[in-house]
């Protein structure tokens, strides 16, 4: 009964793509927030979880759809980011790695020969594939970013009207509707660092309540209690966005999304293909408070977001996208399972798939012969990380730490988050289970193959030379715009095109002016100087100058 009332003619929007049908007082069109806080899961009171006061989180789940089977396609920001704002997996266009250029500082100080060996590169989706925001501008919409972007490679200028500290949805022209990013980084693993100023203190660590996972130490009961703390603090800056809107009487209009760029920034969360790094909160909130205090327990991934938000505002995403549109007019039903991958983490390899349908989760580890927790020098600055090498090896832990004590991992692992809600129990050889591990192996084995999984192939220079920059590696440039003029009432019919069909085409009057996506010919004075941009996503852009002339 949800997804038809979500779906169904009560949300139908008005999509006119030109500006002559715009002008024939088109119904409203939604407006679109995303409330995006890092390194989350679903620790929240709304979840189950009450370690913590969340009352703004409260009272937006109480007016929201709860998503309950929200999961991410990778346990780290970068690689996840790129598949949001494609709609693509990571793997099918080279973004799987942690950081394919601008390394951490830390591992490069510590691992300087690691890094001497990958190559700075961007990944490269499919011709057909745009940054979705890019096309919500294309039909009139505001698009704005505050701030993070990290998309694994640099983005057309055409994608955001506005992006950086300062970019915000008050700064459209009046009356226009608007997509808007928040981005807020209280709760990061870093902030749980010590040398990073702690929030104020909401749950005493000697009472926190400790993953069974976790040996039972004063530096790992820090580490969550800070944790904790920072998920009180987030709360109130999600109160003073939906305090904005309100404001403005904008939640009229408003479809307000909160999610987490993935799952908790601590061990065997982040940088791990479980439950606990890939299952996050979503919230859906309508202006129309359709749905209001309601669960859906769809499966829903990353890949899906980008098609939805088109969706919602009345656009048809690209059937060739990976994603799938879950809300708006536009909604149809997924298959019900999301895959994840694990690869490069900062300077260290992991290579771990992943496939769960909500409630089971197929785990494949690629790399056998090596521990769990493996090095990275930019999660070494959380101390229990000590605490928890420590316990490599050791024979007399309880049953639910196995593996911070394994020197090895096995090659799968399957469970079930019903029963092992944690999960601790790898259940890959009971014969109950034989049918569904059987099933998912297909699935995730089905999923490699089409995506061409580009994790698999190694070293990264190979995959840049061969795969992603052929055939020597460097990168391609984007070929200039053809810019033709013709005689027009008024001035002139200026014309774009590229020879790239994977191209986005920009043009602006001042170098001050966001860049305005190309859609069809336009009017311009004669003498006029125009920039035009062209740019294929992972390719270099270029950039040309030309007067208005016929």
């Amino acid at each position: 009964m949800l997804r038809q009332l979500l779906a169904g003619p009560a949300l139908a929007l008005a999509f006119l793509g030109s500006a002559v049908a715009r002008a024939q007082a088109p119904e409203p069109r939604l407006d679109v927030v995303w409330l995006v806080v890092e390194d989350l899961s679903p620790w929240l009171a709304c979840y189950g979880d009450p370690t913590v006061p969340t009352p703004y989180l409260d009272r937006l789940a109480a007016e929201s759809v709860r998503f309950t089977n929200a999961f991410a396609t990778a346990p780290v920001c970068a690689p996840a980011r790129s598949t949001l704002i494609t709609g693509v997996h990571a793997a099918r266009m080279g973004t799987m790695h942690h950081r394919t250029s601008s390394p951490s500082q830390a591992e490069i100080r510590a691992n300087p020969a690691a890094y001497r060996d990958i190559p700075d590169y961007e990944g490269v989706p499919p011709a057909f594939v745009r940054c979705f925001p890019e096309l919500l501008r294309a039909h009139g919409y505001y698009c704005s970013n505050s701030s993070k972007t990290d998309y694994q490679f640099q983005q057309p200028g055409t994608v955001w009207d506005d992006s950086g500290r300062g970019g915000h949805w008050r700064n459209r022209t009046a009356g226009q509707p608007f997509f808007a990013v928040f981005n807020h980084g209280v709760t990061h693993e870093g902030m749980a660092f010590p040398r990073v100023r702690a929030q104020r203190r909401t749950v005493d660590p000697a009472k926190v309540k400790l993953p069974p996972f976790y040996p039972d130490t004063a530096d790992v009961r820090e580490a969550v209690a800070r944790t904790y703390d920072n998920i009180a603090a987030m709360d109130g800056w999600v109160g003073d966005r939906l305090a904005e809107l309100s404001a403005s009487h904008a939640l009229d209009s408003t479809v307000v999304v909160f999610f987490a760029d993935h799952g908790v920034g601590l061990p065997r969360g982040k940088r791990s293909c479980y439950d606990l790094g890939l299952r996050v909160p979503l919230l859906v909130r309508f202006p129309d408070g359709r749905g209001a205090g309601t669960t859906d327990d769809r499966v829903v991934r990353f890949v899906d977001f980008g098609p939805t938000v088109l969706s919602l505002c009345g656009i048809a995403p690209d059937p060739r996208l990976d994603g799938v549109p879950f809300l708006g007019p536009h909604a149809r039903a997924g298959k019900g399972l999301a895959f994840a991958h694990g690869d490069r983490f900062d300077a260290g390899y992991d290579r771990q798939r992943s496939v769960s349908d909500g409630r089971y989760r197929l785990v494949r580890n690629y790399l056998t012969d090596a521990p769990y927790l493996l090095a990275n020098a930019y999660r070494e600055q959380l101390p229990m990380l000590a605490t928890l090498h420590a316990l490599r090896g050791r024979t007399d832990l309880p049953p639910e730490q196995w593996q911070f004590a394994a020197t090895r991992r096995p090659a799968e692992e399957f469970y079930d988050s019903a029963q092992d809600p944690w999960p601790v129990r790898n259940l890959i050889d009971h014969p109950e289970h034989r049918e569904r591990v059987a099933a998912l192996r297909q699935a995730l084995d089905a999923w490699i193959a089409d995506t061409g999984d580009l994790g698999f192939v190694l070293p990264e220079t190979k995959l840049v030379r061969e795969k992603l920059w052929p055939p020597d590696g460097v990168q391609p440039v984007t070929p200039p715009a053809h810019v033709r003029c013709s005689a027009h009432e008024g001035g002139a019919l200026v014309a774009i095109e590229c020879p790239e069909p994977g191209a986005s085409i920009g043009w602006r009057n001042r170098e001050e002016d966001p860049w305005q996506v190309y859609t069809a010919p336009f009017v311009a004075k004669v003498g006029r100087k125009l920039a035009v941009t062209t740019h294929r996503i992972g390719h270099a852009p270029t950039v040309i100058e030309v007067e208005v002339a016929y």
